[in-house]
């Protein structure tokens, strides 16, 4: 895809976001509508995949793990969107007997999913493991993954960043979602996170950075940072966004981070996301 079709993408699955949480009147809408850009950049630009013949062993694929997985709806768009499943399943969203459940699992064997998430901090450690295999087995893909900024007061991703270092998983790129708000407000005011850049530093990881609601932005760095690996170290990015980007109401505040729209919230959201490439 071209810049402008990423974005239009982009655009389409922002208001998948808000008619799926909307529809449960339950969901994650703020950090999944931040991760839009960089979830549509990975899944229809970046990613080594073959979404028709999904498997869990994902054998000469590139792979992803969703560690933050609250913010599944922006997930499961980009999933259904890039050919794992029809994206009429979207419209069952937290409902009951759903494979689209609030926090992904693949219990139900449901594509594009490997692993149950959204219990933070757990899947850094996951992501390491997958990326040993495949050094293990020769194979030449990445791993990639993505954390929010309060996901890293859990002790578990920390011990995964010195284990990676050491073992030199020089394989993997993770990122981090770096919008300063978590579910009780500020990370500043809850846990403050400190010299982010300095900390994976010391911890001896190579570190980029870059404004994630910028997709032009978000592909140059990804690249960058592809090219930083095979060198003995971890690769991390440090993405700022915005949390509701895209819909003017849902930016700006920690509310949204976990709330549902009314019926005339959404309709409002939806009027500033322009249908791109047809609804499901």
């Amino acid at each position: 895809m071209d810049i402008s079709t990423l974005k239009d993408t982009a655009t389409q699955v922002r208001r998948d976001i808000i008619r799926m949480v909307h529809g449960a009147s339950s969901g994650h809408p703020g950090g999944s509508l931040g991760c839009a850009d960089f979830m549509t950049a990975l899944y229809f630009k970046i990613l080594k995949q073959n979404p028709k013949e999904f498997n869990m062993n994902g054998t000469d694929e590139d792979l992803f793990f969703l560690s933050n997985g609250h913010i599944s709806p922006v997930w499961y768009s980009v999933l259904a969107r890039a050919g794992y499943f029809d994206t009429k399943e979207l419209s069952t969203f937290r409902k009951i007997d759903t494979r689209l459940q609030g926090h992904p699992t693949p219990e139900e064997g449901l594509p594009g999913v490997r692993v149950a998430s959204g219990s933070l901090g757990q899947g850094l450690s996951v992501a390491c493991g997958a990326a040993l295999t495949k050094k293990l087995n020769k194979e030449k893909n990445l791993v990639y993954t993505l954390h929010g900024d309060g996901e890293l007061q859990e002790g578990q991703i920390w011990e995964a960043a010195m284990f990676a270092a050491a073992r030199e998983i020089d394989n993997i790129i993770a990122t981090v979602d770096y919008n300063g708000k978590q579910i009780d407000g500020p990370v500043d005011n809850i846990i403050p996170l400190g010299d982010l850049r300095a900390k994976w530093e010391s911890f001896g990881w190579i570190v980029f950075e870059m404004d994630g609601n910028k997709m032009e932005e978000v592909l140059e760095t990804i690249e960058q940072a592809q090219k930083a690996t095979g060198n003995k170290k971890p690769v991390v990015i440090l993405m700022r966004t915005e949390m509701g980007y895209g819909v003017d109401f849902m930016m700006g505040t920690h509310k949204w981070h976990g709330a549902a729209p009314n019926d005339e919230q959404a309709e409002n959201a939806l009027s500033q996301l322009s249908e791109t490439l047809g609804d499901y």
